[in-house]
């Protein structure tokens, strides 16, 4: 059985070896990952059942499990490079970061746990931000370094790198989209080793990876679940800072944003997000108070292996039980409840069907645990 999430234990270099082995095999992301522990209870024991589970969802192509070779290999590499692997559940996993749904099992973090640990408020903005927009993502992350907080931000150029050097002294986070050894943008190589001797960088992506467009939101989704509110400072209509602020509305985090010109199109973003119900921010302490009730209370958890469906209760889905729910899902995410209804399936039945079309790469996951079939 593998360490359970939450329980303050650590993997042995066996049980990380095969957790890593999973989270890299093609089709198995973060929640597809849970499920597997939850119905196979190892990550070894999943790794053996994967391709008969894949073959059932009627797989284009076989699957083929990470081998030990290669996550040894990456582990090796991701040593030498001065850097771990975390496994959700342990001690130096960020804490708010493991609440969030879809909690990647596995980081690879180069720094100081210690940043990790603290309590921390992300930052975001534009990439070509004006003069003043840098001085004031400066300004608030030096604030929220003097109060205790550590700054977390994505390692952009503009709002982004500002809020980092800001921070350095006090405690700052950066997320990353490729793999630690492949920072992005590199003209922030400089800034990214300062990071990781006074703070930390973090990524859940493999050693190696070179980010692409697709895996920036990826990214932001970190930024959003690693810290208890987000602000965001400057960001037009199209910015990815609004993706991140997305996410943060969806983990229940707090989302603010510094008002802009309305004739700057660097601002437009951040001015529709307060007239869509974000807490304006002119300064730190409008951030620090609302955050001040807030300390020391935890928020909703998600980071334990639910309680899977009972197994023993009803037999293995046949042909007809999966006929039934691939024809009752389209390309409009339902909820699983709303499955269950429908097709009057055990929900043990309707967990193993969506998994075993997860792992055949036929079935989407939607934010508030959604489902849609890929057509």
């Amino acid at each position: 059985m593998t360490t359970p999430l939450g329980s303050g234990q650590h993997l042995t270099d066996r049980q990380r070896v095969a957790w890593l082995r999973l989270i890299r095999t093609e089709n198995v992301g973060p929640q597809t990952f849970r499920d597997l522990i939850n119905r196979f209870g190892s990550a070894e024991a999943a790794l053996s059942a994967l391709p008969e589970l894949a073959s059932r969802g009627r797989a284009g192509t076989p699957i083929r499990p990470f081998s030990a070779e290669a996550a040894e290999d990456e582990m090796a590499r991701t040593e030498r490079f001065g850097a771990r692997f975390v496994a959700l559940g342990e001690p130096s996993y960020p804490p708010l970061l493991r609440r969030i749904s879809g909690a990647p099992p596995l980081l690879a973090v180069k720094g100081q746990s210690a940043a990790l640990q603290l309590p921390s408020i992300s930052m975001v903005g534009a990439r070509n931000a004006s003069l003043s927009g840098i001085k004031m993502a400066r300004k608030l992350a030096s604030e929220f370094g003097k109060r205790g907080y550590a700054v977390a931000s994505g390692m952009a150029r503009g709002i982004d790198a500002a809020a980092h050097e800001a921070s350095l002294d006090t405690g700052t986070v950066a997320m990353l989209a490729g793999g630690l050894d492949q920072p992005y943008p590199p003209e922030n190589m400089q800034l990214f080793e300062m990071i990781c001797e006074r703070g930390a960088a973090v990524s859940e992506m493999p050693f190696g990876w070179e980010p692409r467009a697709r895996d920036f939101p990826r990214r932001n989704r970190l930024i959003a679940g690693v810290s208890m509110a987000l602000v965001v400072v400057e960001a037009a209509l199209r910015s990815g800072s609004l993706i991140s602020a997305r996410y943060a509305g969806d983990f229940g985090r707090l989302v603010f944003a510094v008002p802009g010109s309305p004739l700057d199109p660097r601002s437009a973003g951040t001015n529709g997000l307060i007239k869509d119900g974000a807490s304006l921010a002119t300064g730190a302490d409008d951030v620090l108070d609302a955050l001040e009730p807030l300390s020391g209370v935890p928020g909703p958890r998600d980071d334990s292996f639910s309680e899977p469906p009972d197994f023993d209760a009803a037999p293995p889905p046949d042909d007809d039980d999966r006929a039934r729910v691939i024809e009752a899902l389209g390309p409009s995410p339902v909820t699983i409840d709303e499955l269950i209804r429908h097709t009057s399936a055990h929900p043990a039945q309707i967990f193993m069907i969506l998994l075993e079309l997860d792992l055949a790469g036929r079935l989407e996951r939607h934010p508030g645990g959604g489902v849609s079939l890929i057509l």
